[in-house]
């Protein structure tokens, strides 16, 4: 049974899903990969304790300071998504990473050769816990912002909000 709850984020409503023991979903509303959510449960009491959990980390977050803890958290996907995911959970607050540096530290991983850094895109594209797990840090290889589920200026705000001086970024901070 999944529970759903609604938090109010200065960039939109954000949608939070629990299976009643940990998050296993947040997005902002209405973005790419958005799951029907009408079908959802009533918060049990686990559900409200991991809601409770997932609110004050993203009250920190947006006040612009960094998160001391991070709310339980299980992370679905194929093999390959969730070790992009794990990758993702590594990159500090502040700092950006490209697909290619997660492609190169997959197929190190694996002794591969070579990942495809858009098979990386796609994977990071389908993120189920959007914020936390901080597909946002992800950038193009030459810097640029290579698209975002949530939206392009949702994006430019949270790196803004992260201080993350990337060109583009930089230009769009006057209007943040």
């Amino acid at each position: 049974m999944i529970c759903y709850h609604r938090y109010a984020s200065p960039l939109g409503a954000v949608t939070e899903a629990s299976d009643g023991e940990t998050l296993v979903g947040l997005w902002f509303d209405g973005q790419k990969n958005f799951p029907d959510v009408s079908h959802g449960e009533a918060p049990t009491d686990g559900a409200s304790h991991v809601f409770s959990q997932t609110d004050r980390w993203l009250d920190t977050y947006f006040r612009g300071e960094v998160p001391d803890f991070t709310p339980p958290i299980t992370v679905s996907g194929s093999p390959f998504q969730r070790a992009v995911y794990e990758i993702l959970l590594t990159v500090p607050y502040g700092e950006t990473c490209t697909y290619g540096d997660i492609a190169k530290k997959i197929a190190e991983s694996r002794g591969v050769k070579k990942i495809s850094a858009q098979a990386v895109g796609g994977a990071v594209g389908k993120n189920p816990i959007s914020l936390i797990v901080p597909c946002h840090r992800v950038v193009g290889a030459d810097g640029s912002l290579t698209g975002y589920a949530g939206g392009p200026e949702r994006k430019i705000r949270l790196l803004a909000l992260e201080g993350i001086h990337l060109p583009i970024v930089d230009a769009f901070s006057d209007l943040l």
